[in-house]
C-alpha cells in the first residue's frame, strides 16, 4: 500500500470526541521515548507529521490522523516512565485502556518495543493485559540500525522465547527503522491486506 495523504484531524483527552464515521483505526503505542512518532512520520513520509522530541511522555493526547482519506491512524501516550505527576499519569493510562478497550473501530494496535533492550516487564505485562482483553495487536520493533545484525537477531529471539513462555502462538511482527525505513512496507502491506479484507467481507 502507497501513502498519498495523510492530514492530521484532531487530538483530544475523550474517546467520545474521537471520530465517529467509522473508519478503520489502527493504533501505535509503546513507552516512552521509543521512537513511535519518529518511526509514524516515517510510514506517511512527513517530516512532522507526528511530533518528535528527546523527552519521555511528549505525547500526552489521542491523536487521530486522516490516512488516503480512508483510515486513521492513531497516535497513543506511550505507557511507564514519563516526568509528569502521579495524578496525571494515571489519566493517561485511563485514556489508553479507555480507547483500546472501548473503540469498536480500532482494527490493530501496533506496540512498539525498543530493540536494543532484554524483554522489558513493562512491556510483557502490556502485552499479556491486551491478550487478556482480546485486542489485536502487532509487535514493533523499534531502532534495528542502531544494533549489529548478530546482536539485534539474539535480541529478538529472547524476546520470541520470553513470549512463548505463556502466548500458544507470537503476534506478527515487525522490525523498524525510522531511520533507515527498514519495515515500513512490510506495516503498510499489513495494514493494506487487513483493510482490504475488511472491505470484502
Amino acid at each position: 500500500m502507497e501513502i498519498t495523504s495523510a492530514e492530521f484531524l484532531l487530538s483530544n483527552t475523550d474517546i467520545a470526541k474521537c471520530p465517529q464515521d467509522g473508519k478503520n483505526e489502527y493504533a501505535f503505542i509503546g513507552r516512552s521515548n521509543v521512537g513511535k512518532s519518529s518511526l509514524i512520520n516515517k510510514l506517511v513520509g512527513k517530516k512532522n507529521l507526528a511530533h518528535t522530541s528527546g523527552k519521555p511522555g511528549k505525547t500526552q493526547l489521542i491523536n487521530h490522523f486522516t490516512i488516503n482519506d480512508s483510515w486513521y491512524l492513531v497516535d497513543l501516550p506511550g505507557y511507564g516512565y514519563a516526568k509528569v505527576s502521579k495524578t496525571s499519569r494515571s489519566k493517561f493510562q485511563k485514556m489508553i485502556e479507555d480507547y483500546i478497550l472501548e473503540r469498536p473501530t480500532l482494527i490493530n494496535l501496533f506496540v512498539l518495543i525498543d530493540s536494543r533492550h532484554e524483554p522489558q516487564k513493562i512491556d510483557l505485562e502490556f502485552m499479556e493485559w491486551l491478550g487478556e482483553s482480546g485486542i489485536p495487536f502487532s509487535m514493533v520493533f523499534t531502532k534495528i540500525d542502531k544494533l549489529k545484525s548478530n546482536q539485534l537477531n539474539k535480541n529478538l529471539k529472547a524476546y520470541n522465547t520470553k513470549m512463548l513462555e505463556t502466548w500458544a502462538e507470537l503476534p506478527m511482527q515487525f522490525a523498524t527503522s525510522a531511520e533507515s525505513g527498514a519495515g515500513k512496507a512490510e506495516i503498510l502491506s499489513y495494514i493494506g491486506q487487513i483493510n482490504h479484507k475488511l472491505e470484502t467481507r
